[in-house]
């Protein structure tokens, strides 16, 4: 652990105590007794107000105890705060508004050299969905459906919510449980449990009026909700072996309900297990779109016959 991360800990560590030793802030970090006075030294200039006890049984406490520092950032830090931002840009995430304040904050705290990396930082490089034309620290574009961020509220108070979905021009309300929420090819979607027709539902946020809590006392338990959701999926009908290079596209990109089975220790060769809905011409469309994007590292194990068709019609041999 370098120096200044470990003083940062050892900060919080004693301040939320009312009293410590040096013999407690040694053991728990396992460090030396002249390396744990070096570092109550430090931390007592930059202005933690510690009071020393003197006597046999002597250790210190924190002044009031609830007195830190200003956070102090590392270069590195404040550079891996600035490509976080400029990674997740124009991604449609949930509460930008914020971030563009906190873009302003961390601007502020910092030198003018620092301030003068990240610009050199923001000029050379380029994420997907940056605007080479306009790639500004602070052009926080692209907002999300306003409804996510009233939805992720929602989700931090209670899982059972009652929602109000936009079906072309009809409104429909129902209960569901939300099990995830999660973002596939520029869409926020709600995987959720249906808790009258007991059934799992994708539902586009886009597609949200209005959400709130479910109060209803007598509802189903998530073990029960889970055990139900198992017991309706469908058995699989399309499974396949993957070497590495189609292991390296699935890391790019795969559906969130597709996942693969690591068959050597290596992690070089792997089985996928799904169900394809063959009445649903636009799954098979966006399947066989993603078996092309696998690429042709692949071994067919088992393909209903309406996928088969259309990769081979695309031109994918196995």
């Amino acid at each position: 652990m370098k120096k200044v991360e470990r003083i940062n800990i050892i900060m919080r560590y004693i301040n939320n105590r009312s009293r410590f030793t040096i013999s407690e802030i040694m053991r728990e970090f396992n460090i030396s007794r002249s390396t744990a006075i070096r570092d109550i030294r430090e931390i007592e200039a930059m202005g933690m107000p510690l009071v020393a006890e003197v006597g046999r049984d002597g250790g210190y406490f924190v002044m009031n105890n609830s007195v830190l520092p200003t956070v102090r950032f590392t270069d590195n830090e404040i550079k891996a705060l600035f490509l976080a931002f400029m990674a997740t840009r124009n991604q449609q995430l949930p509460y930008l508004k914020s971030r563009h304040s906190l873009a302003e904050k961390l601007l502020g705290l910092i030198s003018e050299n620092q301030q003068d990396d990240l610009v050199l930082l923001n000029q050379i490089l380029l994420f997907e969905g940056t605007n080479p034309n306009n790639p500004d620290l602070l052009d926080l574009s692209d907002l999300p459906h306003p409804m996510l961020e009233q939805l992720i509220q929602n989700i931090l108070l209670d899982s059972y919510l009652w929602i109000t979905v936009q079906e072309g021009k009809e409104l429909k309300f129902y209960p569901i449980y939300l099990l995830h929420l999660y973002r596939e090819k520029s869409r926020w979607l709600i995987e959720g449990f249906h808790l009258k027709e007991e059934k799992t539902q994708i539902i586009p946020v886009d597609s949200l009026t209005d959400v709130e809590p479910y109060p209803v006392k007598n509802r189903l338990s998530r073990k029960k909700i889970l055990e139900k959701q198992r017991l309706q999926k469908k058995d699989v009908n399309l499974v396949i072996d993957l070497g590495p290079n189609a292991i390296a596209q699935f890391k790019k990109y795969h559906p969130l309900t597709v996942s693969i089975s690591y068959t050597n220790p290596y992690q070089t060769s792997a089985r996928l297990n799904t169900f394809v809905d063959v009445r649903n011409e636009e799954e098979i469309s966006e399947m066989v779109s993603w078996l092309l994007f696998l690429g042709e590292d692949v071994v067919v194990r088992e393909m209903p016959g309406e996928v088969l068709y259309e990769v081979n019609k695309r031109g994918w041999r196995y």
